[in-house]
């Protein structure tokens, strides 16, 4: 299988290498910053183009691997004749935008990734399949099984959610980290202090409900200890509206 890399990003770089460790032949990669699809390309061992209008017309896979307000831009510039699959990598942009291909879907991972962090396979990590029709599903399912242990069909709603939990799992966990990293910093006290609790509240969200194993003072209603915190934090308005709004979503699902 031939295929075209089309970005140079975290995702690209990691699909990239995962697609070649599954023996599939990558072909092209092409980003428009002519540096970074010489670095990819050098990585993956393979040719590169800064110019969509050179894009290999004979692929059979074309991975849209580009930041999410850059994918209708690169699809509007693509020849809609390509013979290959048409696909992109995004969680929150419809399958749809890629209407104008006759065979399209997406392979979505469903991890924050980094070309800083290295992975000997991509085994651990989720990826969301979705085709514009069930054969095409299939065909995506099969080219994605020898890449990645956990693969599954997921279409255009699924995925959305999957997307913004993903988002609240994350991103939203790692800005509650940076606050209180800040906050620890302050008391001139080492953040690694917290990284017992940290790894112990993902260990638990392994084997349980995350509402089963909630605990805090808003778990069980310590209106005294909540005071506390507020004023602690009074000088930061935005921390203290994020405290509340949490302490509040922790309340009401205490009896659900």
């Amino acid at each position: 299988m031939n295929i075209v890399i089309i970005g140079s990003g975290n995702v690209a770089y990691h699909l990239g290498d995962g697609l070649k460790k599954a023996g599939y032949h990558i072909k092209q990669v092409y980003s428009r910053n002519k540096a970074n699809a010489i670095a990819l390309a050098s990585t993956l061992k393979t040719e590169f183009t800064d110019d969509l209008s050179s894009i290999d017309k004979n692929a059979d896979l074309y991975l849209v691997a580009v930041s999410d307000h850059a994918i209708s831009s690169v699809i509007a510039s693509l020849p809609s004749e390509l013979p290959g699959y048409v696909v992109h990598c995004s969680g929150a942009t419809e399958m749809s935008i890629l209407i104008r291909f006759t065979n399209y879907g997406v392979i979505y991972p469903v991890q924050s990734l980094s070309k800083e962090v290295q992975y000997d396979s991509l085994d651990h990590i989720p990826f969301a399949i979705e085709g514009n029709n069930t054969v095409n599903t299939e065909h995506l399912l099969a080219i994605m099984r020898p890449v990645a242990a956990q693969v599954f069909p997921c279409n255009s709603s699924q995925r959305l959610a999957l997307h913004v939990s993903a988002v609240f799992v994350n991103n939203f966990s790692n800005a509650l980290f940076t606050i209180a990293y800040n906050i620890m910093k302050d008391a001139e006290l080492p953040f690694d202090l917290l990284k017992p609790i940290i790894l112990e509240t993902a260990e638990k969200v392994k084997n349980h409900i995350p509402k089963d194993v909630q605990t805090g003072p808003a778990s069980r209603n310590d209106l005294e200890t909540i005071e506390k915190h507020l004023n602690f934090i009074s000088g930061k308005p935005n921390w203290v509206k994020i405290y509340q709004h949490l302490s509040q979503e922790i309340s009401s699902k205490k009896d659900s």
